[in-house]
Protein backbone atom coordinates (compact mmCIF):
# COMPACT_ATOMS: atom_id res chain seq x y z
CA UNK A 1 0.00 0.00 0.00
CA UNK A 2 3.14 2.23 0.95
CA UNK A 3 4.12 2.29 -2.93
CA UNK A 4 0.47 3.26 -4.00
CA UNK A 5 0.18 5.80 -1.73
CA UNK A 6 3.67 7.43 -2.96
CA UNK A 7 2.92 6.88 -6.71
CA UNK A 8 -0.77 8.31 -6.17
CA UNK A 9 1.03 11.23 -4.97
CA UNK A 10 3.74 11.53 -7.50
CA UNK A 11 0.66 11.84 -9.74
CA UNK A 12 -1.20 13.91 -8.06
CA UNK A 13 1.49 16.83 -6.99
CA UNK A 14 3.06 16.13 -11.34
CA UNK A 15 -0.90 16.61 -12.51
CA UNK A 16 -1.04 19.88 -10.59
CA UNK A 17 2.56 21.37 -11.80
CA UNK A 18 1.60 20.66 -15.38
CA UNK A 19 -1.90 22.37 -15.52
CA UNK A 20 -0.63 25.40 -13.54
CA UNK A 21 2.51 25.51 -15.98
CA UNK A 22 0.13 24.93 -18.90
CA UNK A 23 -2.77 26.90 -17.57
CA UNK A 24 -6.08 26.44 -19.84
CA UNK A 25 -4.72 23.38 -22.22
CA UNK A 26 -3.57 22.14 -19.19
CA UNK A 27 -7.41 21.73 -17.86
CA UNK A 28 -8.48 20.25 -21.50
CA UNK A 29 -5.86 17.60 -20.93
CA UNK A 30 -6.71 16.74 -17.52
CA UNK A 31 -10.59 17.09 -18.83
CA UNK A 32 -10.14 14.05 -21.47
CA UNK A 33 -8.65 11.89 -17.64
CA UNK A 34 -10.71 13.11 -15.69
CA UNK A 35 -14.03 12.52 -17.71
CA UNK A 36 -13.29 9.39 -18.79
CA UNK A 37 -13.06 5.77 -17.57
CA UNK A 38 -10.20 6.53 -14.86
CA UNK A 39 -11.33 9.54 -13.04
CA UNK A 40 -9.26 11.73 -10.90
CA UNK A 41 -11.38 12.73 -8.31
CA UNK A 42 -11.70 15.98 -7.37
CA UNK A 43 -8.95 17.47 -9.37
CA UNK A 44 -10.79 18.53 -12.36
CA UNK A 45 -12.90 21.19 -9.79
CA UNK A 46 -10.12 21.56 -7.57
CA UNK A 47 -7.67 22.60 -10.78
CA UNK A 48 -10.39 24.94 -12.05
CA UNK A 49 -10.85 26.83 -9.13
CA UNK A 50 -7.57 27.43 -8.15
CA UNK A 51 -6.43 28.68 -11.82
CA UNK A 52 -9.16 31.09 -12.14
CA UNK A 53 -8.72 32.31 -8.69
CA UNK A 54 -4.45 33.12 -9.63
CA UNK A 55 -6.32 35.78 -12.37
CA UNK A 56 -3.65 35.16 -14.87
CA UNK A 57 -6.85 34.98 -17.14
CA UNK A 58 -10.78 36.07 -17.35
CA UNK A 59 -12.77 33.71 -15.32
CA UNK A 60 -14.73 32.66 -17.81
CA UNK A 61 -11.56 31.68 -19.99
CA UNK A 62 -10.95 29.04 -17.60
CA UNK A 63 -14.35 27.87 -17.15
CA UNK A 64 -14.68 27.46 -21.33
CA UNK A 65 -11.24 25.20 -21.19
CA UNK A 66 -12.40 22.67 -18.71
CA UNK A 67 -15.95 22.28 -20.28
CA UNK A 68 -13.65 21.25 -23.75
CA UNK A 69 -11.66 19.03 -21.86
CA UNK A 70 -14.88 17.92 -19.89
CA UNK A 71 -16.86 17.06 -23.22
CA UNK A 72 -13.64 15.24 -24.86
CA UNK A 73 -13.25 13.22 -21.92
CA UNK A 74 -16.85 12.24 -21.74
CA UNK A 75 -17.30 11.80 -25.21
CA UNK A 76 -14.36 9.00 -24.94
CA UNK A 77 -16.77 7.55 -22.35
CA UNK A 78 -19.42 7.07 -24.67
CA UNK A 79 -17.40 5.88 -27.68
CA UNK A 80 -16.49 3.02 -25.42
CA UNK A 81 -20.06 2.32 -24.54
CA UNK A 82 -20.68 2.79 -28.46
CA UNK A 83 -18.17 0.21 -29.37
CA UNK A 84 -19.02 -2.40 -26.59
CA UNK A 85 -22.74 -2.31 -26.49
CA UNK A 86 -25.03 -3.34 -23.37
CA UNK A 87 -22.56 -5.68 -22.39
CA UNK A 88 -20.21 -2.82 -21.81
CA UNK A 89 -21.67 -1.60 -18.58
CA UNK A 90 -22.09 -5.01 -16.98
CA UNK A 91 -18.02 -5.77 -16.92
CA UNK A 92 -18.23 -2.60 -14.59
CA UNK A 93 -21.32 -2.88 -12.76
CA UNK A 94 -23.68 -5.50 -10.97
CA UNK A 95 -26.17 -6.77 -13.20
CA UNK A 96 -29.12 -4.92 -10.53
CA UNK A 97 -27.01 -1.97 -10.98
CA UNK A 98 -26.74 -1.86 -14.60
CA UNK A 99 -30.32 -2.44 -14.74
CA UNK A 100 -31.05 0.63 -12.83
CA UNK A 101 -28.62 2.67 -15.05
CA UNK A 102 -30.20 1.57 -17.96
CA UNK A 103 -33.51 2.56 -16.55
CA UNK A 104 -32.86 6.07 -15.64
CA UNK A 105 -31.33 6.71 -19.34
CA UNK A 106 -34.47 5.32 -20.54
CA UNK A 107 -36.80 7.14 -18.73
CA UNK A 108 -34.60 10.23 -18.44
CA UNK A 109 -32.49 10.54 -21.54
CA UNK A 110 -31.00 13.99 -21.96
CA UNK A 111 -31.61 15.23 -19.01
CA UNK A 112 -29.78 11.94 -16.99
CA UNK A 113 -26.73 13.32 -19.03
CA UNK A 114 -26.93 16.91 -18.32
CA UNK A 115 -27.88 16.30 -14.50
CA UNK A 116 -25.25 13.73 -13.71
CA UNK A 117 -22.47 16.28 -15.89
CA UNK A 118 -23.27 19.40 -13.21
CA UNK A 119 -23.02 17.42 -10.19
CA UNK A 120 -19.53 16.36 -7.70
CA UNK A 121 -18.20 13.77 -7.10
CA UNK A 122 -19.65 11.33 -5.44
CA UNK A 123 -22.71 11.16 -8.25
CA UNK A 124 -21.55 9.01 -10.61
CA UNK A 125 -21.25 9.96 -14.50
CA UNK A 126 -19.09 7.21 -16.31
CA UNK A 127 -22.35 4.63 -15.97
CA UNK A 128 -24.45 7.37 -18.11
CA UNK A 129 -21.89 7.66 -20.53
CA UNK A 130 -21.32 4.58 -21.07
CA UNK A 131 -25.31 3.95 -20.98
CA UNK A 132 -25.79 6.79 -23.59
CA UNK A 133 -23.13 4.53 -26.08
CA UNK A 134 -24.07 1.34 -25.30
CA UNK A 135 -28.32 2.60 -26.30
CA UNK A 136 -26.62 4.70 -29.54
CA UNK A 137 -27.99 7.65 -28.14
CA UNK A 138 -27.63 10.18 -31.02
CA UNK A 139 -24.08 11.52 -30.89
CA UNK A 140 -25.59 15.18 -31.47
CA UNK A 141 -28.15 15.18 -28.56
CA UNK A 142 -25.46 13.56 -26.63
CA UNK A 143 -22.81 16.52 -27.08
CA UNK A 144 -25.46 18.83 -26.49
CA UNK A 145 -26.60 17.35 -23.00
CA UNK A 146 -22.66 16.87 -22.04
CA UNK A 147 -21.84 20.39 -22.73
CA UNK A 148 -24.54 21.94 -21.18
CA UNK A 149 -24.05 20.43 -17.60
CA UNK A 150 -20.26 20.36 -17.50
CA UNK A 151 -20.45 24.08 -18.89
CA UNK A 152 -22.94 24.75 -15.84
CA UNK A 153 -20.73 22.90 -13.66
CA UNK A 154 -17.09 24.60 -14.65
CA UNK A 155 -18.55 28.00 -15.18
CA UNK A 156 -19.85 28.22 -11.58
CA UNK A 157 -16.51 27.10 -9.98
CA UNK A 158 -14.36 29.55 -12.31
CA UNK A 159 -16.79 32.08 -11.16
CA UNK A 160 -16.70 31.34 -7.81
CA UNK A 161 -12.61 31.34 -7.83
CA UNK A 162 -12.20 34.37 -9.32
CA UNK A 163 -14.51 35.99 -6.90
CA UNK A 164 -13.41 34.09 -3.42
CA UNK A 165 -10.01 32.79 -4.62
CA UNK A 166 -8.46 34.07 -2.15
CA UNK A 167 -10.73 32.72 0.67
CA UNK A 168 -10.27 29.63 -1.34
CA UNK A 169 -6.22 29.41 -0.94
CA UNK A 170 -6.23 30.61 2.57
CA UNK A 171 -8.59 27.68 3.34
CA UNK A 172 -6.61 25.51 1.71
CA UNK A 173 -3.22 26.39 2.99
CA UNK A 174 -4.33 25.74 6.77
CA UNK A 175 -5.49 22.25 5.62
CA UNK A 176 -3.26 21.36 2.99
CA UNK A 177 -1.69 18.46 4.52
CA UNK A 178 -5.17 16.34 5.13
CA UNK A 179 -6.63 17.34 2.23
CA UNK A 180 -3.61 15.92 0.26
CA UNK A 181 -4.29 12.38 1.85
CA UNK A 182 -7.70 12.13 1.16
CA UNK A 183 -6.67 13.02 -2.67
CA UNK A 184 -4.54 10.61 -2.12
CA UNK A 185 -6.92 7.93 -0.63
CA UNK A 186 -9.06 8.59 -3.64
CA UNK A 187 -6.51 8.32 -6.59
CA UNK A 188 -5.65 4.88 -4.55
CA UNK A 189 -9.22 3.92 -4.67
CA UNK A 190 -9.51 4.90 -8.30
CA UNK A 191 -6.74 3.47 -9.47
CA UNK A 192 -7.78 -0.07 -7.90
CA UNK A 193 -11.19 -0.01 -8.71
CA UNK A 194 -9.58 0.85 -12.33
CA UNK A 195 -7.52 -2.03 -12.27
CA UNK A 196 -9.95 -4.55 -11.02
CA UNK A 197 -12.12 -3.60 -13.79
CA UNK A 198 -9.65 -3.85 -16.28
CA UNK A 199 -8.71 -7.34 -15.11
CA UNK A 200 -12.12 -8.11 -15.32
CA UNK A 201 -12.75 -7.12 -18.89
CA UNK A 202 -9.42 -8.86 -20.24
CA UNK A 203 -11.36 -12.31 -18.24
CA UNK A 204 -14.86 -11.86 -19.78
CA UNK A 205 -13.18 -12.02 -23.67
CA UNK A 206 -15.35 -10.49 -26.56
CA UNK A 207 -17.84 -7.54 -26.20
CA UNK A 208 -21.24 -8.87 -26.67
CA UNK A 209 -23.30 -7.66 -29.90
CA UNK A 210 -24.32 -4.15 -30.24
CA UNK A 211 -27.73 -3.47 -29.17
CA UNK A 212 -30.69 -1.79 -31.28
CA UNK A 213 -30.28 2.02 -31.32
CA UNK A 214 -33.10 4.17 -28.40
CA UNK A 215 -36.38 4.79 -30.45
CA UNK A 216 -37.82 6.57 -27.44
CA UNK A 217 -36.39 10.49 -27.67
CA UNK A 218 -35.14 12.29 -24.71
Amino acid sequence: MTIYLLAAATVKKTIWHAVRRFGGPGLIALGLLDNSVIPLPGSMDASTILLAAARHEPWWYYAIMATIGGVLGGYVTYRLGLKGGEGALEKRLSKKRVAQVYRIFRRYGFWSIAVSAVCPPPMPIVPILIAAGALQYPRRKFLTALTLGRGVRYTLLAYLGFHYGSHILRWLGKYYQPLLYVLIALAVVAGLVALYYWLRYKRRGKDRPRSRPVQKPA
